[in-house]
């Protein structure tokens, strides 16, 4: 017989948020070079691509049904936005020997990531909560729809059957634009949570 403590792991957004998790090594053996080509084939980055959309998709319908089935879990809260780092540090690093992403870029938003969830958690050993701002979830759209295009990487036609280099659009290009916004916004946001943080612990 399950216990109540086990009832309240297993419940539909936990088993969401573990499938996001379950989802990473998927997307690590997609985006491995196959046939000894030095980046993966456009097929692979765009089963990678479809994979992410599939895991950001369940990010936010595992928040909706816990709020919705009134099941918002301890458990859940601290598993939800590892599953988030987990899956855009994976992304992020395994594209990043191709040269589809600068380094630069990559060191300022997982740095970021590591020193925020240690501020986070050093406030909740002081029963103190730092909420989600406004500027994070922006930053987490922003960087969604920029890995998706940097995993799509190449150029694709919008208009289906018609093979004219104006209909061509360069996924890659387009990720790199919306990472800028998002490199920006996680720069900015993460200055933010740190003044909250100061605030909070110099009162």
């Amino acid at each position: 017989m399950s216990t109540p403590a086990k009832s309240i792991i297993w419940n539909i957004p936990n088993l969401l948020t573990l499938f996001r998790i379950a989802i990473i090594p998927l997307l690590v053996v997609l985006l491995l070079p196959l046939h000894k080509l030095a980046v993966p084939t456009q097929s692979a980055g765009f089963f990678a691509a479809l994979l992410f959309a599939l895991a950001s998709i369940t990010d936010w319908l595992d928040g909706y049904l816990a709020r919705r089935m009134g099941i918002v879990t301890t458990f859940g809260k601290f598993l939800d936005p590892i599953a988030d780092k987990l899956i855009v540090m994976a992304a992020l690093i395994m594209i990043l020997p191709f040269g589809w992403v600068p380094a630069w870029m990559v060191l300022v938003i997982l740095g970021r990531e590591i020193i925020i969830t240690g501020l986070r958690g050093i406030a909740s050993t002081e029963g103190i909560v730092i909420a989600a701002s406004q500027l994070g979830k922006f930053k987490t759209i922003f960087q969604i729809v920029a890995i998706l295009g940097l995993l799509l990487h190449y150029d694709y036609h919008w208009l289906f059957g018609i093979d004219h280099p104006y209909f061509l659009v360069n996924m890659h290009n387009i990720g790199m634009f919306y990472l800028w916004i998002a490199t920006i916004l996680t720069i900015w946001s993460g200055v933010d949570y740190l003044v909250k943080f100061m605030r909070l612990f110099t009162k």
